[in-house]
């Protein structure tokens, strides 16, 4: 072997470690963030064993909610209609007679600029198209989209717009996306997205 070959076959091998190791690494920040892994309608502390965050018990007799004590991603784990969303600041876990009675999130943490807004709804919308999700009341409420329309319909002030989702006659969804004024960046167009969940009407 000549010594640029070997030159070369050196380079080769060490970037083949570097790619090696960077996906490793993001293999473990996915792997170590915290999440929240439910059914709803399960009892609600089965979610509590599963789940790597932190969220207090239920409180029996009551109908309330729980906040997991850290940023974490909703995995939600029906076998059939599962996903899983980003990292959310603002999650809570609400509960009826100690059992997941639904969730209402944020999933982000902090508020996202059009694209990164855009992104991250189409992904779920992806997710749940994949898994058997079907949107519901389109007429009114269409799916969103990355089209000029769309993002004219989103800039505008005050505006909130939803769309709403149907697994089986299991679950229901809603997704809404609104401006936000976002003090430490006035200047910007930032964005909130809210996602509520919960159990189809006539579903116990």
């Amino acid at each position: 072997m000549s010594l640029l070959q070997c030159i070369g076959w050196r380079r080769g091998v060490q970037a083949l470690a570097v790619a090696a190791l960077l996906t490793f690494a993001a293999t473990q920040v996915l792997s170590d963030e915290a999440e929240i892994a439910l059914v709803i309608g399960e009892p609600y502390e089965a979610m509590r064993q599963r789940s790597s965050a932190s969220i207090d018990p239920a409180i029996p007799g009551h109908s309330w909610f729980n906040v997991p004590k850290s940023d974490a991603r909703l995995r939600f784990v029906d076998p059939q209609y599962g996903f899983v969303t980003p990292l959310a600041r603002f999650f809570t876990v609400g509960f009826t007679d100690e059992k997941v009675r639904g969730v209402r999130m944020s999933p982000q943490v902090e508020p996202l600029l059009l694209d990164d807004t855009l992104k991250v709804v189409l992904d779920l919308q992806d997710q749940w198209r994949n898994a058997g999700w079907v949107p519901i009341r389109v007429k009114e409420f269409p799916s969103f989209a990355d089209t000029p329309q769309w993002r004219d319909r989103l800039r505008e002030a005050n505006n909130v717009e939803k769309a709403y989702w149907r697994a089986g006659e299991k679950y229901q969804l809603m997704l809404v996306v609104s401006r936000f004024r976002d003090n430490k960046r006035p200047t910007e167009e930032r964005y909130l997205i809210t996602l509520g969940i919960h159990r189809s009407r006539g579903v116990q």
